[in-house]
């Protein structure tokens, strides 16, 4: 009961912030244009993408918490994930030892394979999540968020992928097919969901790195050695 309050009280915060946040991360109505258009600096741009891939981090978290709640529903199922698997493909794995030497081609490049890539997972997250009767509502609507806003931060880094590269910078293949519908046993749906998640919490944390490392690059390009 003590757990269930205090993630209660998280997702509440979470909530909080995000209602403080702008909701997309190109969107910039302009009053002078009637809303429809404007004009907004990089570092704005930056500091937009970076604060939503943060929030996306921080949800992916509750969620996780919130999921190992449920499974207590079902027995006490305990799925471990170990510590050195593979979540993120393969072309943007890198050791810390490389990341100075990256150009800022390749951390855009990375981070639109990462979203692209997680796209059709949240979304048979979502869908089995809806199929759990024990599911909470937090869960089911964190899953929601983070579908919609991963969409919203791939608008933000195609527009930073042509204030920084200029048009047609930058060409991606269609990335792997990654979705699996094939009816299962609850526990093993529920292993696919929990590894999903566990993966996809990993990358959303080297999303958010990976503007970070961008903005820093581009704004205080002295000061990039923390990484």
């Amino acid at each position: 009961m003590k757990k269930t309050t205090v993630l209660q009280v998280c997702v509440a915060c979470v909530l909080g912030s995000l209602r403080a946040v702008v909701a997309s991360a190109v969107d910039c109505p302009d009053p002078e244009t009637g809303g429809t258009s404007c004009t907004i600096s990089l570092e704005k741009l930056l500091d937009r993408a970076v604060q939503h891939a943060e929030l996306i981090y921080r949800v992916s978290q509750e969620s996780k918490l919130l999921f190992e709640e449920m499974l207590d529903s079902f027995g006490g199922v305990h799925l471990h994930v170990p510590s050195g698997t593979m979540c993120a493909p393969k072309t943007v794995s890198m050791s810390k030892s490389e990341i100075q030497q990256i150009s800022d081609k390749w951390i855009l490049h990375s981070l639109l394979i990462l979203i692209q890539f997680w796209t059709g997972p949240l979304a048979d997250l979502q869908a089995s999540l809806e199929n759990y009767g024990n599911a909470s509502s937090a869960l089911l609507s964190r899953s929601q968020w983070m579908s919609s806003k991963l969409m919203s931060l791939e608008q933000g880094v195609l527009v930073l992928v042509r204030q920084i590269l200029g048009d047609g910078s930058l060409l991606l293949e269609a990335p792997d097919e990654t979705s699996n519908h094939v009816v299962s046993s609850d526990v093993e749906s529920l292993r696919r969901g929990y590894n999903a998640l566990v993966c996809f919490r990993r990358d959303a944390h080297k999303i958010e790195t990976f503007l970070k490392l961008l903005k820093c690059r581009q704004i205080d390009k002295e000061n990039c050695s923390f990484f």
